[in-house]
């Protein structure tokens, strides 16, 4: 797994680095604030058609053995990705 570093970012790092040649803390004027995204209301109510019922419709149709293999499948590869 990739291990997130704790040092921050080039830009963050090159701040860090003048605030310390100078000797004064430098903080930011404002910040970015970035208008909130919208969704588009037709493209959640097609999602909504099918995308609730989809799982419990398929396991409605599969037999127990269908079952158990999936899940014997999702089980070796758990194990192959752990290892």
């Amino acid at each position: 797994m990739h291990r997130r570093s704790s040092k921050g970012d080039v830009a963050q790092n090159a701040l860090r680095v003048v605030e310390q040649a100078i000797g004064v803390l430098m903080k930011p004027k404002k910040t970015l604030q970035f208008p909130a995204r919208k969704k588009n209301p037709a493209a959640v109510a097609l999602g909504k058609l099918g995308g609730f019922k989809g799982g419990r419709a398929r396991a409605a149709k599969l037999s127990a053995q269908e079952r158990k293999e999936i899940a014997q499948k999702a089980a070796k590869a758990r194990g192959a990705r752990s290892e």
